[in-house]
């Protein structure tokens, strides 16, 4: 499957789910999940595959300063 003419972003577009979920809902579990989507994408050749990564990693980080800044103290 290394056609550089593909089309389907599978596994990336799933990258980005798990990083949109990670900002608001268990961090520590969606974000590493999206990362590896990402990077497993990009190693099969979708374009967007390091952009998931990426994206999966900030998200991450940012959704553990939030779940830190709300909760009850």
């Amino acid at each position: 499957m290394d056609d550089p003419l593909r089309t389907t972003q599978v596994l990336s577009i799933a990258g980005f789910g798990c990083a949109a979920v990670a900002l608001v809902f268990v961090p520590i579990l969606f974000g590493p999940a999206g990362i590896v989507l990402g990077l497993v994408g990009h190693s099969q050749g979708e374009r967007l595959g390091r952009w998931a990564a990426v994206t999966a990693a900030v998200t991450t980080a940012a959704g553990m300063v939030l779940g830190y800044l709300l909760l009850p103290a």
